[in-house]
């Protein structure tokens, strides 16, 4: 089952292409999605989708609190809010 992360204080030159350098390290890479204002601008911050949890595991045990070109990035478990269904 795949396993979604959020990488938190990414320098403003991060791509998606080299997220997925950085995190494909540690286990299979689903997908990157850099957050972006309104402008267009990086927020700094990504969700990376990992193949499954060990992968994910090791990339937040690799770069959590690590160095990205000059910054100090956090790496953890994104909290996915779940829909609320109808009655319940």
């Amino acid at each position: 089952m795949s396993m979604t992360l959020y990488a938190n204080n990414l320098p403003l030159t991060a791509t998606e292409d080299g997220l997925i350098s950085k995190f494909a390290k540690f286990g299979g890479v689903l997908s990157v999605r850099i957050e972006r204002d309104a402008g267009g601008g990086s927020r700094r911050s990504a969700f990376v989708e990992m193949e499954n949890a060990l992968g994910a595991r090791k990339a937040i045990d690799g770069l959590n609190m690590a160095n990205f070109d000059g910054r100090v990035v956090s790496v953890y478990a994104a909290v996915i809010p779940v829909a609320k269904t109808a009655g319940k």
